[in-house]
């Protein structure tokens, strides 16, 4: 693919890239009741994806009757293609202070998930914006389409760097403002707000987009390697606390995480969203063609 795959491949490597080339984002709710008989054009120039039949009716057009099941059954059927719709892809990450931390990296696993889930959005000619925040935007690709534009994908997703304070609330608001079309939101990040989550997802929920929820939180974070008396910082605000770490401070502080976590899913879930909480230390290509096609992302 030249030098835009050379740039991917930092991040990606060639088999997984592969396996991508054959997959596609999903949207429930542009395919949610679009079933016709004649299908709009794709500029992919895909075929019609056939989904069902349906009895014949007076005026239906002829050339959709399956003339296979009338020969079987001897009675007319239609065929059904799902209708599709130019698809819009927003993936908006993490770039505030607290994802530079952990090991690995909580940003190289955003990195690695954003590329691996633009990279299939614009081999599949969809709309592709993206877009990093810390305390607000702090950058933004809009528009994008096609291989000709991975290169630049790669560059941006490459180069956003960890720093400063979240204002996750504020980001959303930014985006809602510029949001167009139809299709499926991905959110990446540790959703280690001090401000909380949920204002800023309300602003992403949309009938005319489904909402992914990604966090990524390091093994650290997941398990924390520590004991003893210990002053803790805050990497955004430089807040401090004095702790001493026991056994039962570990067991209550799991229990939250868990809360917490489970909090984040109840609300997208309620919201008609998706949730999946992901260690930094987990393999991208895992979770992409494992757990995102389970969940309903990818096809």
């Amino acid at each position: 693919m030249g030098q835009p795959q050379k740039k991917l491949t930092d991040l990606l490597d060639r088999h997984f890239l592969a396996r991508l080339d054959g997959l596609d984002v999903l949207s429930r709710k542009i395919l949610q009741g679009k079933l016709q008989g004649e299908r709009r054009s794709k500029r992919r120039g895909q075929s019609a994806e056939f989904a069902d039949h349906r009895p014949y009716a007076a005026g239906d057009d002829l050339r959709f009757l399956d003339w296979n099941t009338y020969a079987r059954l001897d009675q007319l059927f239609l065929k059904l293609f799902l209708e599709e719709q130019d698809l819009s892809v927003h993936v908006l990450l993490d770039a505030s202070g607290s994802v530079d931390e952990g090991s690995p990296p909580k940003l190289l696993a955003i990195k690695k998930l954003s590329a691996a889930l633009s990279y299939v959005a614009l081999v599949n000619n969809n709309r592709l914006t993206i877009s990093a925040f810390a305390d607000g935007l702090s950058g933004q690709l809009a528009d994008l389409r096609g291989r000709v534009s991975v290169g630049r994908m790669a560059d941006f997703i490459l180069s956003a760097d960890a720093a400063g304070m979240s204002d996750f609330e504020k980001a959303c608001r930014q985006l809602e403002a510029t949001r167009t079309g139809s299709g499926v939101l991905i959110v990446l990040s540790d959703f280690l707000f001090k401000q909380g989550y949920q204002d800023g997802l309300r602003r992403l929920t949309s009938p005319r987009y489904d909402l992914y929820a990604i966090q990524v939180l390091s093994p650290q974070e997941l398990s924390p390697p520590l004991s003893g008396d210990l002053r803790l910082l805050d990497v955004e605000d430089a807040d401090t606390a004095e702790v001493t770490i026991s056994a039962a401070l570990l067991k209550a502080y799991q229990r939250n995480l868990a809360a917490y976590c489970q909090e984040i899913r109840d609300f997208c879930t309620r919201r008609g969203g998706a949730y999946v909480r992901a260690s930094s230390a987990d393999s991208a290509e895992k979770l992409v063609l494992t757990y995102l096609r389970r969940m309903g992302l990818l096809r």
